[in-house]
This record gives structure tokens, sequence and C-alpha cells, in this order.
């Protein structure tokens, strides 16, 4: 079973379905899961910091690139519900831009790319993504929620990060 917080529309937990993995997901934007309803049930319209899932209901929790978008307030409190709906043997996949440092000409491409689509998005969009990146990345929300890392990888030239964690 896997649940995809902030699934959007869906796109990356269509691929989980097409191999029989029973797959959830929960978002709050009404549009968005107006558009995964297309090719998937099993949503929720909800808040990622109070979900509806009884504890340790799923073998896998993703949640990609939305940190970064949410005020610094909701990010450890999702996450840290993220761990309680994850079985005990479960793994969390969580994706997120990386602040650096920046290596190679592909880091810098890829980090004035993301820097101006995140100014574009709005000017609440843009502050989150600011206060993401300057308050360390996931990195100490991992910390602080009592994970543990079993592998990560930072991509990009240093500006993606990929994490593998596990409840505690």
């Amino acid at each position: 079973s896997v649940l995809d917080v902030g699934c959007g529309t869906g796109m990356h937990l269509s691929l989980y379905a097409r191999v029989e993995c029973k797959a959830f997901g929960i978002d709050r934007s009404p549009a968005m899961l107006g558009v995964a309803r297309s090719r998937l049930d099993r949503l929720t319209l909800g808040d990622g910091s109070r979900m509806p899932y009884p504890d340790q209901s799923f073998d896998l929790v993703t949640a990609m690139l939305m940190f970064h978008e949410m005020g610094p307030t909701l990010r450890v409190p999702v996450l840290s519900d993220a761990k309680r709906v994850t079985k005990e043997s479960g793994r969390l996949l969580i994706i997120d831009y990386h602040p650096g440092p920046v290596t190679r000409l592909e880091g810098w491409i890829h980090k004035a790319v993301i820097t101006t689509v995140e100014n574009l998005a709005g000017r609440a969009h843009s502050r989150n993504y600011r206060s993401f990146i300057s308050s360390g990345g996931l990195a100490p929300l991992i910390a602080q929620s009592g994970l543990l890392i079993d592998k990560q990888r930072i991509v990009g030239g240093g500006t993606m990060g990929l994490y593998l964690l596990r409840p505690s």
C-alpha cells in the first residue's frame, strides 16, 4: 500500500497502481484531485498534517516536491503525520529541492531554472521556497520528525535531495 502526500494530479500514484499496489493519495487542492480522479480512486481531499488514516497504514509514503511549497509551521507536522501513517517496517520517500552546495555547471543551470519558476509562482510561494532553502531544506525537518535516513542522494548538481527514510 502506497500513500502519496500532496499527490497533485496523481501522476506518480498511477505508476504504483499499474504494478498492482494499493495506491492512495491526499491533496489540499480540489482542482488537482479532479484531474487525479480521472486515473485513480482512493483519493482524499485533506490536510497532510492531519491525515484521516489509521496509524501504521502504509508500506510506503511518498511526498515529492511539496515541502518547499508550504509555510514553515506546517512542514514538521506534515512529515510527522506521514511518519505516523507509515508501518513500522515501511519507508518514506521524500524528494524536494536541496540547498546545496551547488556544484558543476549542471547545478547552476538547475538552480537558475528552479529559482525562476519558484519566483514566477507568486509571492507566497516564492517566500515559502526561500524559507525552505534558507532553513536547510529537508535535513532539519527529517531530524525534527525523528525519522532515520536509510539512503540519501543529492542530484542535479546539488539542487535536489532524495531521502529514503524509516520510522524510528
